[in-house]
């Protein structure tokens, strides 16, 4: 299940959990991409609650896409406890010109307040 929600006028914020498979992530770049629409760059929180299991596909895109509009994103927040998903996170950090910050569960009031 993919929650949205929109925080400010240029910032949406996804929660998820169930599997993370390409109808999940073609849903989210969809909504992402229709945000850009709209505007120049945006601020996007993503938080994992209980994602179940993540395809090689889901974990694919989650790297391209970033890279793929690298100039358009100004603040992500990623909320997990996967580490895995951090470092994927730090990574895509080095070649967008926004600015990616990883945050745990247990921060995710901090990191709502950061990205919007």
């Amino acid at each position: 299940m993919v929650l949205d929600y929109d925080l400010a006028d240029n910032t949406i914020a996804y929660v998820f959990d169930g599997p993370m498979d390409e109808k999940t992530i073609n849903t989210l770049r969809n909504q992402i991409e229709r945000k850009l629409e709209i505007h120049d760059r945006i601020n996007v929180y993503l938080e994992d609650r209980g994602v179940e299991y993540f395809t090689l596909y889901s974990v694919i895109m989650g790297i391209i896409f970033p890279l793929q509009h690298h100039k358009r994103f100004h603040k992500v927040a990623m909320v997990t406890d996967r580490s895995w998903i951090h470092l994927l996170s730090t990574i895509n950090n080095q070649f967008i010109s926004g600015d990616i910050r990883n945050y745990t569960s247990d921060k995710r009031i901090e990191a709502m307040q950061w990205v919007s």
